[in-house]
């Protein structure tokens, strides 16, 4: 299966110009069954590579833009009444009595983009929560099943942009992956200025996976082999986050689960079927650096909580 992932790498790095890191971070938390945060600046590239995984994957797409007067029914979808022998848009039929019938909202998708997930308020964030942990979402006391694969993509502007909601501890932490795009460079830039539109490009992709395909990789990956010496090292890392100095508290176990999780996809993207000490350092970063909380604000930064957590993991030594 290593073919397809490669041409679908491929594929979407013709779209999304010199950032084949972040392409093969973003496929690796696709593979491990997770989650991605996408920090940065606007018009940077977040929604366009999002939108190009979805085509790629042929996977069904939802793109929710998040902004100060979102409500939670937005999202998750809304009970609506409809009065006796009134046509209901949700069944074929007339109703032949008055009852709420569920109107779903576009989290009911296999592949959601929250786009400016932090400019909604924080009742409004919480409605992903149940849906990212437990792939479901309860509404009038009715719980009801997610499609499969389910897969967010959420983008967030730095705090410092003006109308922004800090996303707590809680939300992060569901996150698998935290990357940013940065700016181009130089030869990317003008490729951009010199190419065709972007959205043009997306739209003529060809899908190189399906959900079958994907659902099969997923459970390859959950195959891959981690040593005991390699469980070592990952909790030795572990255990470092939560006797630093630098940070509020450590890495919690489910975000030792996700870093195991992303490092065995991240082995598998590289054609192997254990994983080396190589690839938790490759996956580290975009894994705990959302997820460790500085004690001072002068790490507050996405680079300097980067370096703070790259400092870490110079400490701790492969056994």
């Amino acid at each position: 299966m290593s073919r397809p992932l490669d041409a679908l790498i491929a594929q979407v790095s013709e779209v999304i110009l010199g950032k084949d890191v972040a392409i093969r971070q973003s496929v690796t938390c696709l593979l491990a069954g997770g989650h991605l945060l996408i920090e940065d600046l606007p018009g940077v590239g977040k929604t366009t590579l999002a939108h190009a995984l979805a085509v790629s994957l042929g996977l069904r797409f939802s793109r929710v833009q998040f902004t100060s007067d979102l409500l939670p029914t937005d999202i998750v979808g809304v009970s609506v009444y409809e009065r006796p022998g009134e046509q209901s848009l949700a069944d074929a039929a007339p109703a032949a009595g008055g009852r709420f019938v569920f109107h779903p909202g576009p989290i009911f998708s296999e592949i959601l983009l929250a786009d400016e997930v932090n400019r909604a308020t924080p009742k409004t964030q919480s409605a992903l929560l149940e849906a990212m942990e437990e792939r479901q979402v309860s509404v009038d006391g009715v719980t009801r099943g997610l499609p499969e694969p389910f897969f967010v993509i959420a983008t967030q502007n730095p705090f410092h942009q003006i109308g922004t909601f800090p996303l707590p501890e809680s939300q992060l932490d569901r996150f698998m992956m935290c990357i940013a795009l940065g700016y181009p460079d130089a030869r990317a830039e003008r490729a951009l200025l010199e190419g065709e539109d972007r959205r043009l490009l997306t739209k003529r992709l060809e899908r190189i996976l399906d959900p079958q395909s994907l659902a099969t990789l997923q459970a390859e990956v959950r195959q891959v082999h981690a040593s005991s010496a390699l469980l070592d090292y990952l909790q030795a890392l572990v255990s470092a986050t939560r006797h630093a100095t630098a940070f509020a508290e450590g890495l919690s176990p489910r975000g030792a689960l996700a870093l195991l999780q992303a490092a065995r996809a991240w082995a598998l993207l590289a054609r192997r079927d254990h994983v080396l000490p190589e690839d938790v350092q490759a996956v580290w970063v975009s894994v705990v650096n959302h997820r460790l909380r500085p004690l001072t604000p002068s790490g507050a930064s996405h680079v300097a909580q980067r370096d703070s957590a790259l400092q870490l993991l110079a400490t701790v030594p492969v056994s």
